[in-house]
């Protein structure tokens, strides 16, 4: 079991996982979207390789387009 901060949130999963599986997780797939782990942007291109470990930090934000 591991905790992850989510935008000041604890959450709990099972175990490790991708940045994308987390992604599709929260329904954020698809969306346009900003996450920092520990302080560091993740550039999308390693959201499949990134890992979420126990004790990280996300600050997640959505883009939202309008007029």
């Amino acid at each position: 079991m591991i905790t992850v901060s989510i935008n000041g949130e604890p959450r709990q999963f099972p175990q490790a996982i991708s940045v994308a599986a987390f992604i599709e997780m929260m329904g954020y797939g698809g969306k346009r979207i900003a996450l920092e782990r520990n302080g560091e942007i993740v550039p999308r291109s390693t959201f499949a390789t990134a890992q979420l470990n126990d004790g990280d930090k996300l600050e997640i934000v959505v883009a939202v387009g309008g007029g």
